[in-house]
């Protein structure tokens, strides 16, 4: 339990929103990761209470910008004088107010002054009053007052960091930034991919308790349509398949391993794709799967076990590294550390935490991870560069850049066998000396449904 965020001893709040107020104090006030401070705090709760008060707790998350816009609105005075225990439970109270309304609006605002008066001395007043101010105003008011024909406004409107915003508005245009941002505050796509070690799409589809449909491009692949306890399956207990977004998927399929090959995997943790490399290749040949961090590592080898994917071989190691007792192989992933702004739908917090100068960090070593991956490749072999963000950065302006300065390498133009996600060519990026080159693909979060990947293939002359 975190110290200053004591449980409430009114046995009247209820547990979920006395367990979201506690995971929203940890995620603001120390740092936490949303769905740690979620595990630690609900380990009481019952199925029911817990999935409310993860609803709660990501919702309030997800939506700060637009909460604190409109609680300062309100209240008439900035968040940032606020206590933090009591404007932790404005948001709470505010979110479930305008999000959810599936309870009175009463029982909403005295558990919010409740858990105001548990965690500050004063400020509960102020909470009454605000909450209460709220709810008087009719339905969909206060978040229809809100517009987003600017980066600026929209940042507000759909609660993302200006710059984020920004970026895309620039980058996407206007239209696909707003569809974004405003997709990215909606349930992700639950997506398994059959491991065909083991089974199929189709078998694993007529035996799982839920409705599915496949994908047109993923054989493997089947999108969930209904909830499914996915750790609670004895089908994942088996080793039938494994929870990854469909944009991952595709990145192995790009990669498109042979049986018998040497594959290197860079940064390689949790294995969803590693293991999938290892079923196209039908269990034969070699995945060298490198993993700098020693629990990571150890986790995705015990993956790799209930997988049944015995040619994955884990390396503890520096991806950023040349490998030369190892090198050459036939094929290698690289798919390093990024910004994840292509997965903000899965990660409540995330879009809080990175800032432009943790892309420019990041850009940097990526940067060496690729020349690393590119020195242990074959003549003639093939490389994927993928990343699961939304960032030229750390994407397309990288690539270039890597391009300029290494002759022996070329791009495959992987728009003209999957236009469906090919990199839209806008004026900025398309125009006389462009440096961004064509043939690449993004998934992006509003059109397709999936995470935000970035990838691109390379081949060694």
């Amino acid at each position: 339990m975190m110290p200053g965020v004591p449980r409430s001893p009114d046995a009247t709040i209820a547990p979920a929103r006395s367990c979201a107020y506690r995971v929203l104090r940890r995620v603001f006030e120390r740092g936490a990761y949303a769905d740690r401070a979620l595990q630690a705090e609900s380990t009481e709760l019952d199925g029911r209470d817990r999935a409310l008060a993860m609803r709660l707790a990501f919702g309030a998350v997800q939506r700060r910008a637009t909460l604190d816009h409109l609680i300062e609105q309100l209240s008439e005075r900035p968040t940032a004088r606020l206590d933090p225990p009591v404007l932790a439970a404005l948001r709470l109270g505010l979110y479930e107010l305008l999000y959810l309304r599936g309870a009175p609006d009463y029982a909403v605002v005295a558990d919010a002054v409740e858990l105001a008066k548990t965690g500050a001395r004063g400020g509960h007043g102020l909470v009454n009053a605000v909450l209460r101010r709220a709810a008087r105003e009719p339905p969909g008011a206060l978040l229809g007052s809100l517009s987003d024909d600017t980066p600026g406004r929209a940042a507000v409107k759909h609660s993302h960091p200006e710059w984020v915003a920004r970026l895309w508005w620039q980058e996407l245009g206007p239209v696909a930034a707003r569809a974004l941002m405003a997709c990215d505050n909606e349930p992700g796509e639950l997506a398994l991919r059959a491991n065909t070690l083991l089974t199929d799409a189709p078998t694993l589809a007529a035996e799982l308790p839920v409705r599915t449909h496949a994908d047109p491009h993923i054989p493997e692949a089947l999108v969930l349509e209904e909830p499914f306890d996915v750790h609670g399956s004895p089908l994942w207990q088996a080793g039938a398949f494994l929870a990854q977004s469909r944009a991952a998927m595709l990145v192995a399929r790009v990669l498109a391993p042979c049986p018998g090959e040497r594959v290197l995997d860079l940064c390689a943790a949790p294995g969803g794709k590693s293991t999938h490399l290892a079923a196209l290749m039908q269990g034969s040949g070699e995945v060298l799967a490198v993993e700098r961090n020693p629990r990571r590592a150890q986790a995705l080898a015990l993956t790799a076990q209930r997988l049944r994917a015995n040619n994955v071989r884990v390396e503890v190691a520096d991806a950023a590294v040349h490998l030369p007792e190892r090198a050459p192989f036939d094929r290698v992933l690289v798919d390093p550390p990024c910004s994840g702004l292509g997965t903000l739908q899965a990660r409540a917090d995330l879009r809080w935490r990175v800032t432009p100068q943790a892309v420019r960090e990041m850009s940097r070593e990526q940067d060496r991870i690729l020349a690393a991956g590119a020195r242990s490749l074959r003549p003639g072999g093939m490389l994927v560069y993928s990343t699961c963000t939304i960032s030229p950065t750390e994407n397309e302006r990288l690539i270039a850049a890597f391009l300029d300065s290494h002759a022996d390498f070329g791009l495959d133009d992987l728009a003209a066998e999957l236009p469906g996600f090919a990199m839209a060519r806008t004026a900025r990026t398309s125009g006389p000396g462009s440096a961004v080159p064509a043939g690449l693909l993004l998934t992006l979060p509003h059109r397709d449904r999936t995470a935000g990947f970035f990838i691109a293939r390379l081949r060694r002359s």
